[in-house]
C-alpha cells in the first residue's frame, strides 16, 4: 500500500496546473451514455475514480479510448445496462449510470454505491425523481432495478423537487430529463459549477436546458442527442487544497487554469485570514508569508463554503494565530481527520457538528492515515508544514481525487516522495 512521506518546513513556488474536475468528468462520462454518437471529453483528470468509471463503461459494451489529455468514448455498441457492485463498491458517483441508462434503454440496473465513510447520501432522493418521470424502481439485494412500464419508450417529463439539495440527483435528473418526452422542471437544484459544466455538454450534445447554475432549471426533453468534444472545467477543490497549503507553507504560487469565480467563499477567508490571493490571465496567484489568522466557517451547499474543503482549511486553522470554529453541516462523519492532526501535534475539540481549533506554532512530523479523500489532502497540508519527517498512510484515498499530487508538490519546492 503506497505512502506519501513529507518533510516539512518548505515554502512553496513556482506554478501547478490545476487538472480538470473529477466532479465533473464522472457525470460527463455518464452522459455519453445518451448517445450513440462519439463523445470527446477533454482534459479528463488521471484519477482512481475516473479509471473505475472507465472499466464500468466498457463493461457495459462502451469502447473508451485514450485521446491526449481525454478520452473518446463510443457508447453505439452499449448492451449491458448494467452496474454490478464488484466495480463501483468504492465510488459513489456510480449512481450516476441510472439516469442515463434508464433515459436511453429503458432499463438500468445499478448497484447502491460506496465512496468515502463520511456519512450517509441516501439515493432515494434520485429514485423518487425518476419515478416522477415515469419508472418503475425496486431495490433488491443492494441493487436498483429500474425499468420503464410496458408500452412506453421514453420518460416523460415531470417536476421534482428534492427534499434537500443533491449534487448527484441533480445530475442524474439532468442527464434523463434530455431525453424524457416534454419538460421537466428542476427546483431546489444544485448549483455547483460542475452542475453547469454537465448541462453545457449536454447542450452540445443538443439539449434543450435552462437555469443551470441556479436553483431552477429548466429542460425541454429531446427525442435524440448526438456526440461532441467537451473541455472538462477546473477542478475548484483540486485549486482550493493548492490554495490552503500555500497558505499554511508560506510562498508564492500560480495556480494554472484555478477559476476564482468557483471559489469565492474560500478566497475570502484566505484573505481574511492574511493570504494575498489574486485572479491573473493565467488563473489565480497566491502568496502567503508568516502565520496567518485562523478564520471560523459553516460548510453549505455552493456558492457557500464547500465541505470539500472543510478539511484543508482546518489544516490551516491548526497552525494560524488563535482560535476558530468550523461548523461541518453537510455530512456527520466528516471530522474523522481531526484525530490524525491531532498526532501531529493540533490542538482541536470537536462537539458534534463543531470543531474549535486552538492554532500552534508548530507541528511534529508523525505517521498519520487517511480516512477518506480529502482528509487525506489535510493531513498531507500539515505534512508540509510540521517539524521532521511525517508519513501519510492510505493514500489510495488522494488517488481518487488528486492527480499526481506528490509531482505537482515536489515541482513548487515540497520535499515529498511516494513509498511504494
Amino acid at each position: 500500500m503506497d505512502k506519501l512521506l513529507i518533510r516539512g518546513g518548505r515554502e512553496l513556488r513556482g506554478e501547478v496546473r490545476i487538472s480538470g474536475a473529477k466532479n465533473a468528468a464522472l457525470p460527463e462520462l455518464c452522459a455519453a451514455l445518451l448517445t450513440d454518437q462519439p463523445v470527446t471529453l477533454e482534459n479528463v483528470p488521471r484519477l482512481q475514480d475516473v479509471a473505475t468509471m472507465l472499466k464500468l463503461i466498457r463493461n457495459m459494451g462502451v469502447t473508451a479510448e485514450p485521446v491526449g489529455e481525454g478520452v473518446r468514448i463510443d457508447a453505439s455498441k452499449l448492451s449491458f445496462p448494467e452496474a454490478p457492485y464488484e466495480m463501483v463498491k468504492t465510488m459513489r458517483a456510480s449512481v450516476l449510470a441510472l439516469g442515463p441508462l434508464l433515459a436511453r434503454f429503458g432499463e438500468a440496473t445499478v448497484s447502491l454505491p460506496g465512496g468515502c465513510a463520511i456519512g450517509s447520501r441516501p439515493v432515494d432522493q434520485h429514485i423518487k425523481g425518476l419515478q416522477a418521470m415515469g419508472a418503475h424502481i425496486v431495490v433488491e439485494h443492494g441493487y436498483m432495478i429500474a425499468k420503464l412500464p410496458k408500452g412506453r419508450e421514453r420518460l416523460h417529463g415531470a417536476s421534482i423537487t428534492t427534499d434537500m439539495i443533491t449534487v448527484t440527483g441533480t445530475e442524474n435528473f439532468l442527464m434523463a430529463a434530455s431525453l424524457a418526452e416534454g419538460e421537466t422542471i428542476l427546483e431546489n437544484a444544485a448549483q455547483e459549477p460542475e452542475i453547469t459544466d454537465l448541462a453545457e455538454m449536454l447542450i452540445r450534445m443538443g439539449a434543450k436546458i435552462e437555469g443551470h447554475g441556479t436553483s431552477r432549471i429548466r429542460i425541454q426533453g429531446v427525442s435524440r442527442l448526438q456526440g461532441c468534444t467537451h473541455h472538462v472545467v477546473a477542478d475548484r477543490i483540486e485549486a482550493g487544497t493548492f490554495l490552503c497549503a500555500v497558505a499554511a507553507a508560506g510562498g508564492d504560487v500560480l495556480l494554472r487554469a484555478a477559476r476564482g469565480d468557483h471559489l469565492e467563499a474560500v478566497i475570502e477567508k484566505l484573505r481574511a485570514a492574511g493570504a494575498e490571493v489574486t485572479p491573473v490571465p493565467e488563473g489565480l496567484r497566491i502568496r502567503s508569508h508568516g502565520r496567518l489568522q485562523a478564520q471560523s466557517f459553516r460548510t453549505t451547499e455552493y456558492p457557500g463554503f464547500p465541505t470539500d474543503l472543510q478539511a484543508q482549511f482546518m489544516a490551516l486553522n491548526a497552525v494560524a494565530q488563535g482560535s476558530a470554529r468550523v461548523t461541518e453541516t453537510i455530512f456527520e462523519n466528516r471530522f474523522m481527520h481531526v484525530n490524525e492532526l491531532v498526532r501531529l501535534g493540533a490542538k482541536i475539540q470537536v462537539d458534534g457538528k463543531l470543531a474549535i481549533t486552538e492554532g500552534v506554532e508548530r507541528l511534529s512530523g508523525a505517521t498519520v492515515m487517511a480516512t477518506d479523500l480529502r482528509a487525506s489532502a489535510s493531513l498531507v497540508i500539515a505534512g508540509l508544514v510540521a517539524e521532521g519527517e511525517t508519513l501519510v498512510d492510505r493514500i489510495y484515498h488522494l488517488d481518487r481525487g488528486y492527480e499526481r499530487m506528490e509531482d505537482k508538490l515536489r515541482a513548487i519546492g515540497a520535499d515529498i516522495e511516494r513509498i511504494k
